[in-house]
């Protein structure tokens, strides 16, 4: 099973060294031609522009929004906070089109569609969940006796938050932004909605490119896309331990 997944993954990464523009595999001749195309083309360093700002921004709005929200559950004193978190997946489990024509319709109301702010804000509809669950899982291992240990000693809410629990919990945060930014970079269809000439994502470009033909280029992309996914996946992996990352994906 596990070959039969990454086969396609293996003849999609070998046809984007390809030397002509048939796809053939194995490719009768090798060559890099394709990813200096890809590195000269203006079309395509655009779309990447627009994939690092709306990635980074997912970051730094789910990896908010997380962290206020895992705060919030383990210092509330109401019983069925908890029995609340799973109401956080429901993102996940409502179609993207359904999200795409919602979202669409909102911001358009407001002409705000076609700009990187409404794109940000459908990426962290599915990031958000996921990074919470990554950030609650680590809060786990806190030792909290050192959070009062430092408020009796005189440290205030704030410092003790920035001095005390952040570094313990610096790892998850990193994995869960490195989550965020794999969810916003290979997300495709609500950014097909809200996306515009000058806005479009590394998914929506080549989906336009292969609509129209088969662009040798779109196998660099992805191969670069796939590349890009594996190391941040395995960086996360150190971050919190493999076994953990797995349980909250």
């Amino acid at each position: 099973m596990f070959l039969l997944l990454v086969a396609p993954l293996v003849v999609l990464i070998t046809t984007s060294f390809a030397g002509s523009t048939s796809f053939q595999f194995p490719p009768q001749e090798l060559s890099l031609q394709w990813y200096v195309e890809f590195a000269q083309s203006q079309t395509w360093i655009t779309a990447v522009k627009n994939s690092i700002i709306v990635g980074t921004g997912t970051i730094i709005l789910s990896t908010t929004l997380s962290l206020l929200a895992a705060f919030g559950v383990r210092q509330s004193d109401v019983t069925w906070v908890a029995r609340l978190v799973p109401v956080t997946l429901m993102p996940l489990f409502l179609p993207p089109v359904v999200l795409g024509v919602a979202l669409l319709s909102f911001f358009g109301s407001y002409n705000l569609h076609q700009t990187y702010g409404s794109i940000i804000v459908a990426h962290a509809l599915w990031a958000t969940p996921i990074s919470f669950l990554i950030i609650q899982s680590v809060m786990t291992q806190v030792n909290w006796g050192l959070q009062d240990a430092a408020l009796d000693l005189g440290a205030s809410p704030l410092k003790t938050k920035f001095e005390v629990i952040f570094p313990q919990i610096r790892q998850g945060l990193f994995a869960s932004a490195l989550i965020a930014f794999i969810i916003s970079l290979q997300e495709f269809i609500m950014a097909l909605f809200l996306s515009g000439q000058d806005t479009r994502t590394i998914p929506v470009l080549a989906w336009t490119a292969i609509s129209q033909m088969l662009d040798p280029i779109v196998n660099v992309v992805s191969t670069l896309l796939i590349t890009l996914v594996v190391v941040a996946l395995v960086l996360s992996a150190f971050s919190i331990g493999l076994n953990r990352l797995a349980r909250q994906l």
